[in-house]
Parts: structure tokens; C-alpha cells; sequence
């Protein structure tokens, strides 16, 4: 590769994984946020499973994780708007299909910038992340420290496997969301219908889900120093 082919994939690069947290920012902090009114979100992913089937909604789903809007907004909405099955079976493969996706874009762009311009100590870096990558997947999925796709841009451009990367946002974020799909109902039930009887099962909910992911992540993070 020239110096030039390098630049230029560099500037591309650092381009794209700039659009992505300016898409996560705008998604949260921008006028933008008004278009991730739950309401109206619902009833649009309704009508596009009513009319294109669950495929339509994966594919929904792979493209705004791209685009970078809120990972845990994407699934609750999912959820509610297809029900506990189907919202969970489009979370996961949605999930899979955008990790996928992100995963080819950050491989296309930085691997070789990484090789060329990172150095023997950049590149050592990133193999002993690779050596570990399905446990690092796993751990950022379930802690997120950045948004969706940088994480699985990163991935793409280091040493990471692809196959280490599915599986681990896979086991990552299987035991949350299917924690919101078991218990969604019974939270919205509560919104709707307040009483002292179904906040009490709401409180008990929250706090042994919080108990178990707590539980969870502290696990991982003593497997990941070993």
C-alpha cells in the first residue's frame, strides 16, 4: 500500500467511526431524539411486521443499530411492538445482522491501517484482544463503553474473529433482553394500572434483574483478568 492509499483509508476510516458518534449523540442529545417517540415507533414497527413480516423488522433493526440509535431503546420498542417472542427473535438477529455489517465496514477500512501504521506494539495489542475476543465481546455487551457499531467497527479492524464477535453479542446480550421480554408486560401493566400490589412486583422484578446482571458481569470481569 502507498503512503497516500494509506492516508486516504485512514481519513475514511476515522470518517465513518465519526458519523456513528455523531449519529449516537444526535440520537440522544439533538432534535433528532423526537423521532424516537415510543408511541409512534410502536405502531410504525407494527404496521411493517403487519405488512412485510418479521424479515422486514430484523432488517429495521440490523439498519438502526448501524445508524447507531440506542441499543436498549431498539429492544424494548422491538418487544413491545412484536411481543416477547418475536421482539426477542428480532432483537437477536437484528442484532447479529448490524454486528455483522459494522463488523465488514471496520474490516475494510482499518485492518490494513492497523498493520501498516499501529507498529509491532499496536499489532501485539490487538492479537492478545483477539486471543480473548470472545470474552471482550461479551463483557462490552453486557457493560457497553461505546456505541453498537464502533464496538463492532473496533472489532472489525483488529484481531478479533468474526465468529468471536457474533457469539459473544449473542451471550452478551441474550440474558438482558430476555429479561425485558419475560418482564415487559408486567412493568407496563403496572404504568397503566398503578397499585401498591403491582409496583411491589415491579420493584421485586427490577431488583433481582439487577441482582443477576450485577452477579453476571462480575463473573466475566474476574474471567477476563484470568
Amino acid at each position: 500500500m502507498s503512503a497516500r492509499h494509506i492516508r486516504h483509508k485512514l481519513v475514511l476510516a476515522v470518517a465513518v467511526v465519526l458519523l456513528v458518534v455523531v449519529c449516537a449523540l444526535a440520537w440522544s442529545f439533538s432534535p433528532l431524539r423526537e423521532a424516537l417517540d415510543v408511541p409512534r415507533v410502536v405502531t410504525s414497527l407494527r404496521q411493517i411486521a403487519q405488512h412485510f413480516g418479521l424479515v422486514a423488522a430484523v432488517l429495521a433493526f440490523a439498519l438502526a443499530l448501524i445508524v447507531a440509535v440506542p441499543l436498549t431503546f431498539l429492544t424494548v420498542v422491538f418487544i413491545v411492538a412484536l411481543g416477547s417472542l418475536n421482539g426477542f427473535l428480532c432483537v437477536m438477529l437484528g442484532a447479529q445482522l448490524g454486528a455483522l455489517c459494522s463488523y465488514g465496514l471496520g474490516a475494510a477500512l482499518g485492518r490494513d491501517i492497523l498493520r501498516k501504521l499501529g507498529g509491532e506494539r499496536a499489532n501485539r495489542l490487538s492479537q492478545k484482544l483477539g486471543e480473548r475476543g470472545l470474552l471482550a465481546i461479551i463483557a462490552v455487551r453486557m457493560v457497553p463503553v461505546a456505541p453498537f457499531a464502533v464496538i463492532n467497527m473496533v472489532a472489525g479492524a483488529s484481531h478479533i474473529r468474526l465468529a468471536d464477535l457474533l457469539l459473544g453479542t449473542f451471550l452478551g446480550m441474550a440474558p438482558g433482553t430476555l429479561a425485558i421480554a419475560l418482564f415487559i408486560e408486567k412493568v407496563l401493566d403496572a404504568i397503566q394500572n398503578p397499585g401498591r400490589t403491582s409496583w411491589l412486583v415491579v420493584v421485586v422484578l427490577l431488583l433481582a434483574i439487577g441482582a443477576g446482571v450485577w452477579a453476571i458481569r462480575a463473573w466475566w470481569r474476574r474471567a477476563l483478568r484470568h
